[in-house]
């Protein structure tokens, strides 16, 4: 496997990054994910404003280069033999003493992966799948709003639960924030629909400021749906008409089953996308076709 690392294609087994860079030692870092298409990636530019933002807020020195990344990430697809790809760029702060640090880092290291999409098969993906209640609660945000941050450990012990609960295959989790609020899910952020109004947990609740959830709401507003971002508890999924997760590499996936921690189910939609998450998906899709937003080379 190729990967790239502080601007360098090589095998992932020549990589190396010290023991003392303080994305190790103490989970100083950032990263985004994203996917391309036709080679090029999507909202790259919003995926870099809202890495940079974080870096600066956490004292690393870093500026992307949109054209130069996107340059490596079809350079990095081609050497691992993919036309499309799901992306990971990391940013870590860097090598540094041991113990906290006085001052900014000024040499981070950037690091890129990228693999094989999963097989698209829409008509599975009409069928949507389980949101499974979890009792893992979502952490408190690092900052005034959530980071990507290297910090993962909340996302993998609700991952570890989620697991554990026998949901169907592919379940995704969903996690309420320590308040009792619908938060997230483990890789998604969440949307559903009630009395024709799109909503989503608000940012306030500790939730990531996701990208395609950025996109899909502007698409909601565009096409005429009023949209609504605010605290709401369980009850209100269970009375929603339709619900959705969102996240960059899987787009929109439908929810058609709504568990509790029991394992209690609910059928959602009838059991298919709904009408507003199919109508969204579509203007998504066509919004990645015509390469809006995505960086040219």
């Amino acid at each position: 496997m190729k990967i790239g690392l502080n601007g360098s294609v090589m095998e992932a087994s020549e990589a190396v990054i010290s023991v003392y860079d303080h994305g190790f030692l103490y989970g100083m870092g950032l990263f985004e994910t994203f996917r391309t298409y036709k080679g090029k990636p999507y909202l790259l530019d919003r995926h870099m404003k809202r890495l940079q933002s974080g870096c600066e807020q956490i004292g690393i020195r870093y500026r992307p280069d949109l054209l130069v990344i996107s340059g490596l990430v079809m350079e990095l697809l081609a050497a691992n033999g993919l036309e499309d790809g799901y992306v990971r760029m990391t940013v870590s702060a860097g090598v540094a003493e041991l113990g906290l640090p006085s001052g900014d880092y000024d040499e981070p290291n950037v690091l890129l992966l990228v693999k094989a999409l999963p097989p698209a098969n829409d008509a599975v993906h009409m069928h949507g799948r389980e949101l499974r209640l979890l009792q893992t609660r979502r952490n408190t945000p690092e900052g005034d709003i959530r980071f990507k941050s290297l910090h993962y450990m909340n996302n993998i012990i609700a991952k570890r639960e989620l697991l554990a609960s026998g949901a169907t295959a592919g379940a995704e989790g969903l996690m309420l924030s320590r308040e009792g609020w619908l938060a997230e899910g483990i890789v998604s952020n969440l949307f559903f629909v009630k009395d024709g109004v799109v909503c989503t947990p608000s940012i306030a609740t500790g939730i990531l400021p996701g990208i395609t959830r950025e996109r899909v709401i502007e698409l909601a507003q565009e096409a005429g749906y009023r949209t609504e971002d605010g605290l709401y508890g369980w009850e209100h999924l269970l009375e929603a008409e339709e619900i959705w997760l969102t996240n960059s590499v899987q787009e929109l996936v439908p929810v058609t089953m709504l568990s509790d921690t029991s394992g209690k189910s609910i059928k959602v939609s009838g059991g298919e996308a709904g009408e507003v998450t199919r109508r969204l998906l579509l203007l998504y899709r066509q919004t990645t076709a015509a390469g809006s937003d995505a960086v040219q080379t």
